[in-house]
């Protein structure tokens, strides 16, 4: 039986799939139609300079200069980049080119002849001009400013949206972070003032029962219970608060914890067995407090696994110059593949009693008070887990 956390991520998946698909329409229904008008546009130009062409072909073949004037006109009245070559592929007139119209260089004449097939391997014929009944000059034209315009203009408009979804993103993530650490923190704070008035009462019977000198073992052991919820209640009331960091010999967090276990395993059934094997006794900016808890976190999810065949628990600790590891390592029934991107999500668990939340909470201990990394090692199902702290050895908080 799986949380509601499985359920909401699904739903989020599926939501995610569909803005996707979406965006994806979007886009290509706007590269679609920008297309379109272009496509559209160079067939109106094509229709104008073919009826240009016609007139100029009829009026060049004139004995009036005042019609053959007109005619060029009509030619060179055009915003786009043109060449006229003669039948042999000469360039004779050209206008809206980098190239001066008197410049006859080889230079000029290798460089006009490039544009001549770029223009026409742009998908713009060549149009003939008949200039006499044994002539033919041929008439090349590039795109204009408002084609080659509209040819950008969808691009930059995808590259906006993603931008503005971009940021969109980010912005949304951040917020809802936000809102996520502030249900955090009020959850925490409520839950440490809420403990505190129980804890004063316990305290004060406590006292009355030493003076009455009453069992004493049943009362040293209810100090050892209070003293634990006292230390609960501590680690509760320091979420959402500048917490210290302290230079700490990690091994000695790390025994402490394992100890707290040690005397709360099954002693019958199902055996499991807690060992902390660790060569090194690194020191490291630690509020000891957070961190033990994280460490029971995971030792607990350990032990959890396990309950129905038994197994082993190590915690292994190991460093490097920059880092210091601490792995806890089980051989219990592992993490299937399909849950590995979930774990650390607030509300998601497998358990059938469980909040789904001292994942979530112990990799928010390590990244944001400690400067560090939780992550899954390595895991495989059916054999085991292995969860990975990663500390730094110097951090910027304290």
């Amino acid at each position: 039986m799986l949380f509601s956390g499985k359920i909401q991520t699904q739903y989020a998946g599926t939501f995610k799939g569909v803005l996707f698909l979406a965006a994806l329409v979007l886009v290509v229904s706007v590269l679609a139609y920008s297309q379109y008008l272009v496509n559209e546009l160079k067939d109106s130009t094509r229709k104008s300079l073919t009826q240009k062409i016609a007139t100029y072909s009829t009026l060049i073949r004139s004995d009036n200069p005042e019609l053959i004037g007109f005619a060029l006109r009509q030619i060179q009245d055009v915003e786009f980049p043109i060449i006229v070559t003669d039948d042999k592929g000469k360039p004779k007139l050209w206008k809206n080119i980098d190239i001066l119209p008197d410049d006859t260089s080889q230079k000029a004449t290798e460089e006009l002849a490039r544009l001549v097939r770029q223009m026409d391997a742009q998908g713009n014929p060549a149009l003939p001009i008949l200039v006499s009944e044994t002539s033919t000059d041929w008439f090349h034209y590039g795109d204009s400013v408002v084609i080659r315009q509209l040819r950008w203009l969808p691009w930059i408009e995808v590259l906006a949206a993603a931008l503005f979804v971009v940021v969109g993103y980010f912005g949304f993530q951040n917020i809802r972070r936000s809102e996520e650490r502030m249900v955090w923190v009020g959850m925490a704070k409520e839950t440490a003032h809420q403990l505190g008035t129980p804890l004063t009462s316990l305290m004060g019977w406590i006292e009355l029962l030493k003076a009455e000198e009453r069992d004493t073992h049943t009362v040293s052991e209810m100090e050892r219970d209070l003293a634990r919820l006292q230390r609960i209640t501590a680690r509760f009331s320091q979420i959402g608060s500048k917490t210290p960091l302290v230079l700490t010999r990690v091994r000695h967090v790390i025994e402490e914890s394992a100890d707290y276990f040690r005397l709360r395993l099954p002693r019958s059934g199902n055996l499991i067995e807690l060992e902390v094997v660790s060569n090194a006794d690194p020191q490291v900016k630690l509020n000891a407090e957070l961190f033990s808890w994280v460490l029971e976190n995971l030792i607990r999810n350990s032990i959890d696994a396990m309950r129905s065949t038994g197994g082993q628990i190590r915690v292994l600790c190991e460093e490097t110059p920059s880092w210091i590891y601490v792995d806890v390592e089980d051989n219990g029934a592992g993490i299937p593949a399909r849950h590995r991107k979930d774990v650390f999500r607030p509300g998601f668990t497998t358990k059938k009693r469980g909040w789904g939340l001292g994942l979530s909470l112990s990799r928010r201990i390590v990244e944001e008070y400690h400067g560090g990394r939780l992550t899954i090692k390595e895991t495989t199902a059916g054999k085991g887990t292995t969860m990975r702290i990663a500390l730094p050895r110097e951090t910027e908080q304290s």
